[in-house]
């Protein structure tokens, strides 16, 4: 008896773990985040025998591991996109079934912190068997058969719409209706024929001889196409081209798909010319037809289809409903979206909409988004009211499709939303891997947080891993990463994408968009695949993404930073420096123009430096440039007064900055005789003066402990000319020391949030943003968030409310233990 061993590699695997020790702090995530974090063997709810495996993870900084068996069935769950996203906000781009789970009362116990050295890189070794190791026979026909069920089981038929009403059967061929088998010896008979006549028969008999042969079994159809007989019979139609009539040209045309003859075979090019010059003369429903033929051919017609459109154009008015579904069918099937199309198709969508079925409906949208049309809100959100009304009775497929367009659109149409998060969780299981991957796309999208579908995805998924393509395991990984949500089964969940990550290796090349997105939303949720970043970071990599038709280097800098900060332990591969100036640069130039300016930034700015004494107090500007994401950095000591330390804005501002002196006698006394009456500033022991020192001590810098000053009124500051320290003068900090010698000093990172921080109406960060506040802290900063919910508001009140808010958050006597 053979004994056959199976070996499941998986990858070596970086976990980043950061605790949170205060209410606040949990606070920022919107929803109950996990008391700690887990390390070792992956956990599940089932009880199947599954092989298992140890994920070794890198270290990070300030890393302890705690043991909770228990808590591998805890889930960190939570929590509108505006129109003008920019850099910082973006990257490259719903219920009511709940899964059940049973949690241990196990209470932790502590294991002792691990070591920050890894263990010697194995994933250049690992990688290249991946990529060029042979298959033995049996496992390669194996993974051929697993290839064909994975593109059978995830495929739709995009024609089901076609079914609804009978009048698609003039539009449109189905080539599964049945039909009267032919004799295989009548088959023979008629290529009998054809050797006989040797091309002397009529266009008609010709097409006759196509409409019976196509009629032939399936598995005789097959040898059909390589016989030299019906080759000859190619041949004598493509030399009668011109004298067959339209129905019979039809028919050839017909019998070509049901033959499955190649679409790049020379009867289609002939047909293909002889269509494009006579559409003219055809009917709307065979220029619909013959439209429709071309594409179960799988055949590019481009010519054909520009002619289509104007010829739709021009007869607009004759285009009754099932015409026009049929229509924009055609259109995203070509991936051509005619431009002067665009107003008359919103108008009939307006027009047929109550009339439409929910699949049409779906057809609809799947055919706009297949074309990329842009399509009016307005449209869009009457597509979305129907559709939340009636999601019960719709089908998967088109509901998928109608999520597409609203991805598409960035609609964010509540109803519809919460609908989805109702009916969609019971059918997950049911849906095919490509469906559930657009239902978890557009939530993430749509920054649109639900548990419900969130969690019934990640049970579902790891049966189904097999299944994804490399663009399906990355927009997972993006999807979870991005809504910075961790399932029940976590572990289960992101062991099985990522080694199906390895598996679809060989795909990056031409994809490598695909591995940087599936990266970016691992990195996101802290997990650090030390083989795939490897990869990912090498130079013949880096090249390959150059290529691409989407721009990567973004996202290239952003992984590359990230591990740099979060995995010193690591020893793959590294972006060069040259890389990182560059990006540097791109990025801080574009911040320059459009993320400094926005007016709750500027407004933030200018009030701080008025609250605290000056510019030299306050630096706008990006702390990680790789998160794409402004702050406003202010440094207290431990005494919490603020300290001076932006001297090159200061010397900036000092150079451009109109102080509008007037030019009186005794100032002109002192320019031309050298002489001054004004007196240095008086020193006070223990540090340097600041502005609102050297008018006095009324005027001093706030401080923590303040609060109530500013209520009073002691915290208005002068407006007027701020006199700085005398020229050549450095900005001192204060002489708070600590036991080396140097100054403690507390750096806030002060966060000017907007709604593209959070997910969709709620208060739940998101996982680049949720990565960049846990990057600070990592480097010492303590996060001072502004929020939009509260910040927005107060930049419409009077000036004394919003200095009193900021004194309130920047002199909060909790940062400085925080810090501490």
């Amino acid at each position: 008896m053979a004994t056959v061993l199976m070996c499941r590699r998986f990858p070596r695997l970086s976990r980043v773990t950061t605790f949170s020790t205060t209410a606040k702090l949990k606070a920022e995530g919107g929803g109950s985040k996990r008391e700690q974090e887990k390390e070792g063997n992956p956990g599940t709810a089932n009880t199947r025998t599954e092989p298992t495996a140890t994920i070794q993870l890198l270290n990070p900084l300030d890393y302890r591991v705690l043991y909770n068996p228990s808590a591998y069935t805890k889930s960190r769950a939570g929590s509108p996109p505006s129109s003008d996203q920019a850099l910082g906000d973006t990257f490259t781009s719903p219920g009511t079934a709940e899964v059940q789970h049973t949690f241990s009362t196990t209470s932790p116990q502590a294991l002792p912190p691990l070591g920050d050295a890894l263990p010697k890189p194995m994933s250049k070794l690992l990688l290249k068997q991946s990529i060029s190791a042979p298959l033995p026979t049996a496992q390669a026909t194996g993974e051929a058969e697993r290839e064909r069920v994975e593109m059978h089981d995830s495929k739709e038929d995009p024609r089901v719409f076609q079914k609804g009403r009978p009048e698609y059967r003039s539009l449109s061929y189905d080539k599964c209706e049945p039909v009267e088998t032919l004799p295989v010896e009548e088959g023979d008979s008629i290529l009998q024929s054809v050797a006989v006549h040797k091309g002397r028969q009529s266009p008609g008999t010709i097409a006759e001889h196509f409409r019976r042969l196509s009629r032939l079994p399936e598995e005789q159809q097959v040898a059909l196409l390589s016989k030299p007989r019906f080759n000859a019979l190619c041949r004598c139609a493509v030399r009668n081209m011109g004298s067959f009539s339209t129905p019979d040209l039809i028919d050839i045309l017909k019998a070509s798909v049901r033959l499955v003859v190649p679409p790049g075979h020379p009867l289609l090019n002939a047909c293909e010319s002889e269509f494009c010059r006579r559409v003219w003369d055809m009917s709307l429903d065979q220029v619909l037809l013959v439209a429709d033929c071309w594409r179960c051919l799988e055949r590019s017609v481009p010519s054909y289809l520009s002619i289509l459109f104007s010829y739709a154009n021009m007869h607009w008015k004759d285009l009754t409903l099932p015409r026009f579904v049929q229509l924009v069918y055609i259109i995203g099937e070509g991936r051509r979206s005619p431009a002067d199309l665009t107003q008359k198709v919103e108008s009939m969508i307006l027009k047929y909409l109550d009339s439409f079925t929910l699949e049409e409906v779906g057809a609809i949208c799947l055919g706009l988004f297949k074309s990329l049309s842009g399509i009016s809100d307005h449209v869009m959100r009457r597509i979305a009211d129907r559709v939340s009304l009636q999601m019960e009775d719709m089908s998967t497929y088109a509901l998928v499709n109608v999520l597409k367009m609203l991805r598409y659109t960035r609609m964010d149409h509540l109803p519809l939303l919460k609908e989805l998060g109702k009916v969609i969780p019971a059918r997950i299981p049911t849906i095919n891997i490509q469906g559930i991957m657009h239902i978890t796309l557009s939530c993430s999208s749509l920054h649109y947080f639900d548990e419900g579908i969130m969690a019934a995805v990640a049970m579902s998924l790891p049966s189904k891993v097999t299944y994804c393509r490399s663009k399906d395991a990355a927009k997972f990984l993006w999807s979870f990463g991005c809504l910075d949500y961790e399932p029940p089964n976590e572990e289960e969940f992101y062991s099985s994408l990522i080694e199906q990550m390895h598996r679809k290796l060989h795909e990056f090349g031409k994809f490598p968009e695909h591995l940087l997105t599936g990266l970016l939303g691992l990195a996101f949720v802290k997990r650090y695949p030390e083989e795939l970043i490897d990869f990912a970071l090498r130079d013949e990599f880096v090249q390959k993404t150059r290529g691409s038709k989407y721009e990567l280097k973004k996202d290239l800098f952003t992984l590359g930073k990230s591990v740099e900060i979060e995995c010193p332990g690591y020893r793959g591969s590294r972006l060069s420096p040259r890389f990182h100036q560059e990006i540097t640069e791109m990025v801080l130039n574009f911040a320059e123009q459009e993320i400094y300016v926005r007016p709750e930034i500027v407004e933030a700015t200018s009030l701080l430096e008025n609250m605290l004494g000056g510019p030299e107090y306050v630096k706008s500007h990006m702390i990680l440039p790789h998160t794409r994401s402004s702050d406003l950095e202010v440094h207290l000591d431990v005494d919490g007064h603020p300290i001076p330390f932006n001297s090159r804005d200061v010397a900036a501002d000092r150079k451009l900055q109109d102080f509008g002196v007037s030019l009186t006698d005794d100032l002109m006394t002192q320019l031309i005789k050298g002489r001054s009456n004004i007196q240095p500033p008086v020193k006070v022991e223990g540090g340097a003066r600041t502005p609102g020192q050297e008018r006095g001590e009324k005027a001093r810098p706030p401080r923590a402990g303040d609060g109530a000053a500013l209520s009073t009124g002691a915290l208005l500051m002068d407006t007027g000319v701020r006199v700085g320290p005398q020229s050549g003068s450095s900005l001192e900090a204060p002489s708070s020391l600590g036991l080396t010698g140097q100054p403690r000093v507390v750096k806030l990172a002060v966060q000017v949030s907007n709604r593209n921080h959070y997910c969709y109406c709620s208060k739940r960060l998101l996982g680049l943003h949720r990565l960049k506040r846990r990057q600070l802290r990592h480097l010492g900063y303590v996060v001072v968030e502004l929020p939009f919910w509260e910040w927005f508001p107060l930049l419409k009140r009077r000036r004394l409310e919003k200095l009193s808010y900021l004194h309130y958050k920047v002199f909060n006597p909790a940062l400085l233990g925080k810090a501490g």
